[in-house]
């Protein structure tokens, strides 16, 4: 628990209503979500979703024109001085001094915040498989996301906010970039991570909100969707009799004696003689008795994702802003 003042403050990081509205449809709209010390927290959404725009607000880059956001009790916009010495912070978007290397960069931001651990540094250097010796000018996308990477977490801060942090990485440099926030999750660090990586988030964060449009639509713990009760399984059928029989008794079945029916038909693929069914995890196994009677071909259990989830929220979209979601492998 940290303390500020003498009082006790559970809440690292608070954004409470926040709103900046831009126009058009465009800012952030009553924006409220709390981080945990020791909380790896997700902030998920395409491009344009709002994540950046709160982000800058946290660190005390803009003003809310209604709400307030807070990083260990103090308002980010008005004790920004005070707060982001012991904040490490990764933009969505890296802009790079030309003429600089990589080591002049990591010392002028050393000098601007007073010094800098030289052991951490080298650490970070060969964890991430950075040149130094590299100018900034000629560096790839990724090498400049490694740098940033460096100074970010180069004072070994108490907080992390992050946005988009693996963009410009390859796959390989993506898992070791998240396997390194476990490292840091595991010795108490407080982090915000913004992303629209699906499998980075389900990696690493305790709890996830989902924004669109400016606005949060959900916000739940990760393992949730892990553990969610609402199962999905998917049945092939050996004949097309079997398969067209059980598609006509399914809306009728009643798992439990008085209760609606608690299975469903999800999908249904005639060509391929598949249903995909929903039912609750209590009634799978008078589920799989009635499924029996039936000669399957197979019988298998669906994995529900987060992106699963996710897409619920965004299913009549056809553009995510030009994203390509990641799809969890």
């Amino acid at each position: 628990m940290i303390k500020n003042g003498g009082n006790a403050i559970v809440d690292v990081i608070e954004v409470v209503n926040l709103t900046k509205d831009y126009g058009h449809g465009r800012g952030v709209f009553d924006v409220s979500f709390s981080v945990k010390q020791g909380e790896v927290f997700g902030f998920l959404g395409p491009n344009g979703a709002g994540k950046s725009t709160t982000i800058r607000h946290l660190m005390g880059f803009s003003r809310p024109q209604k709400g307030e956001t807070k990083i260990f009790g103090m308002d980010s916009f008005f004790s920004y001085d005070k707060i982001l010495g012991r904040v490490g912070y990764l933009p969505g978007e890296i802009a790079l001094p030309e003429g600089l290397t990589g080591t002049e960069f990591i010392n002028m931001m050393a000098d601007l915040r007073g010094g800098v651990n030289k052991d951490n540094v080298a650490k970070l250097l060969e964890i991430f498989k950075l040149d130094p010796k590299l100018q900034t000018k000629s560096m790839s996308l990724g090498d400049k996301r490694k740098l940033a990477i460096v100074a970010a977490f180069m004072n070994d801060p108490e907080v992390l906010i992050l946005d988009e942090p693996t963009s410009g990485l390859d796959p390989v440099m993506q898992q070791v970039f998240v396997d390194y926030i476990k490292q840091e999750k595991k010795r108490g660090k407080t982090i915000l991570l913004s992303s629209h990586i699906f499998n980075e988030v389900e990696q690493t964060c305790d709890r996830i909100s989902i924004i669109k449009d400016g606005v949060i639509v959900s916000t739940f713990e990760t393992n949730s969707i892990k553990h969610n009760e609402n199962k999905q399984y998917e049945i092939f059928f050996k004949t097309k009799t079997e398969f067209e029989n059980f598609a006509k008794l399914l809306p009728k079945v009643k798992i439990r004696k008085g209760n609606v029916a608690t299975a469903g038909i999800k999908a249904i693929n005639p060509k391929l003689l598949k249903i995909d069914v929903a039912i609750k995890d209590k009634d799978i196994n008078k589920f799989i008795e009635l499924v029996s009677s039936y000669n399957i071909a197979s019988f298998k259990q669906v994995k529900f994702t987060l992106e699963d989830y996710f897409m619920q929220f965004y299913k009549e979209e056809k553009d995510f802003g030009g994203v390509k979601w990641k799809k969890k492998d």
